[in-house]
């Protein structure tokens, strides 16, 4: 016998001495544990067609691929992701289609319990390397996912489950034709005001203006339907810092000052239950940590000055972007949320229908949380104009793995002008809550 050989029986001889005192199920884990260690090619695991991360590496064991408990739990968004070590048993709960499922697995059986139900798993539980790893496929089913496995590549694809989180979307530049898509939003930002180049608060100008009346369409019966509908209307506050005219307005006690109080007038005089504020360009030419203690100090001011009920939401550049004025865990303790404007990564003159990379705004979300913004409060900034009916599923996807608190998708005018597959893409994702 050749050496591997000898190895290879001693191995066995030890695992039968090893099992001989344990259950059936228990052996079988024991022996599911050795034949893993032996498989080495790598599993990718793609969730939304980005990959998912684990600290212990997918394992496939005689056709069964095994992950870590809590990380898939997590990322599926799951309300409960529970281990006992007492009872050496995980527990997950969360729904399908719109049903609240209970699932429970122990470490060696081969049998779960699903709403009280047992239900034959096809492979018992284990542990490796100190972490619990449950048959993905079974899991993630359980909750509604829908899992392929493509042999050429060793990877393993899960499409998440439909969810219901805030969406938002933005009234705008030629919006009114799709202002019919205002209902499938929990709210809406009507950008119809900005600071001028001169530092002054307008609703009137060659950009951001409040429209005119389309017949028995008014910019009031927008405000006001919206309202009825309980659809959070916003006034969005558009600013460039282009030529420092928005580090100006800042800067200057009166025209700060005059600025609060006619966005203040605004959301008063139209009904609007809140303000976004949309100041761009921040941190890009001028000391980063001068306009971050700027923009904290007109965030703090202006919170302070709305009306009482009215809601403050602020539009961020991402951390991984060239503009670097904005302090991301203040600003989210001063607002009620942040957006995350994760795009324009692509080369500047980028035609429409190039989705953003991944990478990017995966990265973005991650650091917008590590900065301190929690992410009950984080909204992913989506530009419509980029993205495609097979991609858009991947940035929704990403809202549902960190357990954002949404998406806002900029902007009406662009949900039909590429595709018509576009909004059943989104729908099929996600849905307002």
């Amino acid at each position: 016998m050749n050496q591997w050989g000898i190895k290879s029986a001693a191995a066995l001889l030890a695992l039968a001495l090893l099992t001989s005192n344990l259950t059936t199920d228990q052996a079988n884990a024991a022996a599911a544990a050795t034949t893993a260690s032996t498989v080495p090619a790598k599993t990718t695991i793609l969730l939304d067609d980005i990959e998912l991360p684990f600290d212990t590496p997918p394992i496939i064991v005689k056709g069964v691929t095994f992950v870590p408990f809590r990380t898939i739990g997590e990322a599926l968004g799951l309300q409960k992701v529970v281990w006992s070590d007492a009872t050496q048993t995980v527990t997950a709960e969360g729904t399908k289609q719109g049903k609240a499922i209970k699932l429970s697995m122990k470490i060696g059986s081969s049998t779960a319990v699903v709403n009280g139900t047992n239900v034959k798993l096809p492979a018992a539980p284990m542990m490796k390397n100190n972490r619990v790893l449950i048959p993905l496929s079974f899991f993630s089913t359980q909750f509604g996912a829908q899992v392929g496995w493509s042999q050429a590549t060793n990877t393993v694809t899960i499409k998440s489950p439909q969810k219901a989180i805030h969406l938002r979307t933005f009234y705008a530049l030629s919006s009114f034709a799709e202002r019919d898509l205002v209902d499938s939003a929990n709210s809406v930002a009507f950008g119809w005001s900005r600071i001028d180049r001169d530092g002054h608060f307008t609703l009137e100008g060659s950009e951001y203006r409040v429209p005119q009346p389309s017949g028995d369409v008014t910019p009031q019966s927008l405000v006001s339907d919206a309202t009825s509908k309980s659809i959070k209307p916003y006034l969005m506050v558009y600013s460039l810092d282009g030529q420092n005219e928005l580090t100006n307005m800042m800067s200057n006690e009166t025209l700060r000052t005059n600025s609060i109080n006619g966005i203040t007038k605004a959301i008063t005089d139209y009904g609007f239950g809140g303000v976004v504020l949309d100041f761009e360009g921040l941190g890009f030419q001028l000391d980063k940590v001068e306009q971050q203690k700027l923009l904290n100090v007109y965030a703090k001011q202006l919170k302070d000055a709305l009306p009482q009920g009215a809601a403050l939401s602020l539009v961020v550049h991402a951390p991984n972007s060239a503009y670097q004025g904005y302090d991301y865990k203040t600003l989210a303790s001063i607002a009620d949320d942040l957006i995350l404007m994760a795009y324009k990564y692509n080369p500047s003159g980028t035609g429409p229908q190039v989705p953003e990379p991944n990478n990017k705004v995966n990265d973005a979300i991650q650091q917008a949380l590590k900065a301190g913004v929690p992410k009950s409060k984080l909204l992913l900034g989506i530009d419509l104009r980029a993205e495609t009916p097979q991609s858009i599923d991947d940035k929704l996807g990403l809202v549902k793995r960190y357990q954002l608190k949404g998406a806002a998708l900029w902007r009406l005018g662009l949900f039909r002008q590429y595709s018509p597959d576009l909004i059943a893409a989104i729908n099929k994702s996600v849905i307002k809550q």
